[in-house]
């Protein structure tokens, strides 16, 4: 890796997500306002969505209230194939608690890029709109339900605990 700091041509259309490291965290003690982090449910159509480079900062909003998973794949890649069902079937055993997102890198290259996707699968997540690093590959199902109930802690912690 080299020194050299990328051309702005070289990041034309890229989502940057390192600005959301430095959002403020909600106030504590604003859950139970309307529309305030922590206020209840939501009511969306689904617990599952496709992001794309349009539509992701409606995603990003959203994990103010409730976590979102990011689940960055391939149609080009057998194991994320294979792998993406789990992961759905995973999520909605968590009762509304965690909102899914499935990203293909393929049609979005800046969001694969902002999420730094070396290799598909890759699952983040998004809280209080700043992303989390979740983990990189096929796991089991057992370790993803581990890998979901520490996010949801860690959401806990920032008041993101809103359900669907």
């Amino acid at each position: 890796m080299s020194n050299v700091p990328p051309s702005p041509t070289s990041l034309r259309g890229a989502v940057d997500l390192s600005s959301l490291v430095n959002r403020p965290a909600p106030a504590e003690g604003s859950a139970g306002q309307p529309g305030a982090p922590g206020a209840g449910s939501l009511t969306l159509p689904s617990l599952f969505f496709e992001g794309t480079d349009a539509n992701f900062n409606d995603f990003l909003d959203l994990s103010m209230r409730v976590p979102v998973v990011v689940d960055l794949g391939s149609e080009r890649s057998e194991q994320w194939k294979q792998f993406s069902p789990v992961l759905d079937r995973v999520v909605g055993g968590f009762g509304g608690r965690l909102v899914l997102v499935k990203v293909d890198v393929d049609a979005n290259p800046q969001l694969a890029q902002a999420f730094q996707a070396q290799s598909v699968p890759a699952v983040a997540g998004l809280l209080a709109g700043r992303p989390v690093q979740l983990f990189v590959g096929a796991l089991p199902e057992p370790q993803i339900q581990d890998v979901f109930e520490q996010l949801l802690q860690l959401a806990a912690q920032n008041g993101v605990t809103d359900s669907v």
